[in-house]
């Protein structure tokens, strides 16, 4: 497999990422989910979630190998923090656990970091309790979710509840529909449906033949419509997706759009500017595009370097 000749600058895919880290690093005591007895349960999990996220752009980072050694310890010094800190080695995926016992985000959350070598085995111990019951394969979820859930349990050495490629087929883009029906939610299940049979990326040759055909020819057209209207977060998704694919474009005037919404300090605002006011509250406005541009910055400048290279990606 090969990467087309890169129209972007690696230093500029590579300033993006290095500029996002260093904000998730500066910021990451806002990371920290409450979880007294009067917080929701569906908060305190919706507040795991960013550390799941950040257990994969880590994964991503050291597998790619194009981050510098700065941002190398910056990513493991981040990792080790969630991990120690803020989820107590594992223990606060146990509390959860207990507390909903079929949710499958615990182990969404648990996979990408004990990957990394953090390990808790009574999360492990519990994740298999709950696939072995009859309930756990009967949750009624999204077919994106389902084909998500189905490639974690696989990396966890647990056996998929759906078959990989039916749950692909079963989602929007393994429909590959007409492409002018694309809004917005959908376009973020076109790129998480990307993520999982690539496992993030690491795999361009496990999408289908028919949907990475599909994806050469409609994605530029989705890049523009998202450039156009300023929606950083999509866009920063739909670039990685970009660099997902066997023949990766790197649209130089997309990145350049990308690369000028991003804050000197490193922030990427989800759409227009990014709002002021309480630390925290930007942080939850901001983290996510934020990990997203990190992702898509290493994704980007893998892609770019080894086409630089004339190697194969």
């Amino acid at each position: 497999m090969t990467t087309s000749a890169p129209t972007t600058s690696p230093q500029l895919l590579h300033r993006v990422g290095v500029g996002a880290l260093e904000w998730l690093a500066a910021n990451r005591t806002y990371f920290r989910a409450r979880t007294d007895a009067d917080t929701p349960g569906l908060e305190i999990m919706e507040r795991f979630k960013p550390l799941g996220e950040l257990a994969i752009i880590g994964k991503v980072l050291f597998r790619e190998g194009v981050a510098g050694s700065q941002q190398s310890v910056l990513i493991r010094d981040l990792l080790d923090y969630a991990w120690r800190e803020l989820l107590e080695n594992g223990e606060l995926l146990v509390w959860a656990q207990r507390r909903e016992f079929l949710s499958p985000v615990s182990l969404e959350l648990y996979t990408p970091f004990s990957e990394l070598g953090y390990r808790n085995r009574q999360v492990e111990e519990n994740a298999r309790l709950a696939r072995e019951s009859a309930s756990w394969a009967a949750l009624e979820m999204h077919p994106n979710r389902r084909l998500g859930m189905s490639r974690v349990e696989a990396r966890a050495g647990l056996p998929p509840s759906v078959d990989v490629a039916e749950a692909a087929r079963r989602t929007w883009l393994g429909r590959t529909p007409e492409p002018w029906t694309v809004e917005y939610h959908i376009a973020y299940d076109i790129t998480h449906t990307v993520f999982h049979l690539t496992d993030w990326g690491e795999h361009p040759e496990a999408l289908p033949a028919d949907i990475a055909d599909y994806l050469a020819l409609w994605l530029p057209v989705w890049i523009d419509d998202w450039t156009d209207i300023g929606h950083w977060d999509l866009l920063g998704e739909l670039l990685v997706v970009d660099a997902c694919l066997p023949r990766p474009t790197l649209d130089a005037a997309a990145w350049e759009r990308y690369a000028e919404a991003q804050r000197p300090d490193g922030a990427m605002p989800v759409r227009g500017p990014l709002p002021t006011g309480d630390p925290s509250d930007v942080f939850d406005v901001a983290y996510h595009p934020t990990l997203v541009a990190a992702f898509a910055s290493v994704m980007a400048t893998s892609r770019a370097m080894a086409a630089l290279a004339g190697a194969p990606s």
